[in-house]
């Protein structure tokens, strides 16, 4: 069960999976190939965000091993919780890494 708000056109240009915002919202199926359309619409708009996000996270993690490896920052300097994400973000690349080596072993036999 869904809600929509459509412009003067009649495009949906909002969804709301369980409330009816306003009076001008209209209840659509779950399954309705517009609605379906829409939220396949909306997901892609937002993907270009979500891969530049992502870029950029990587950006930042190796600006700021950088900066630690020229001892212009301390990896002190940053709050625990800090810490433990680079850790953990760290350990995640490097598995990936292995794992990757791994991989590419097993395909040249």
């Amino acid at each position: 069960m869904a809600y929509i708000l459509r412009n003067e056109q009649g495009a949906i240009i909002a969804a709301s999976t369980n409330t009816q915002v306003d009076k001008d919202w209209q209840f659509i199926e779950n399954n309705h190939p517009e609605y379906i359309a829409f939220l396949e619409a909306d997901i892609k708009q937002h993907d270009a965000f979500r891969e530049s996000d992502i870029q950029l996270a990587r950006v930042l993690e190796d600006l700021i091993e950088v900066l630690i490896e020229r001892n212009l920052i301390q990896f002190t300097d940053f709050p625990s919780a800090a810490q433990k994400r680079l850790n953990d973000r760290q350990s995640m690349r490097s598995k990936n890494r292995l794992t990757m080596i791994v991989e590419d072993d097993k395909r040249l036999f």
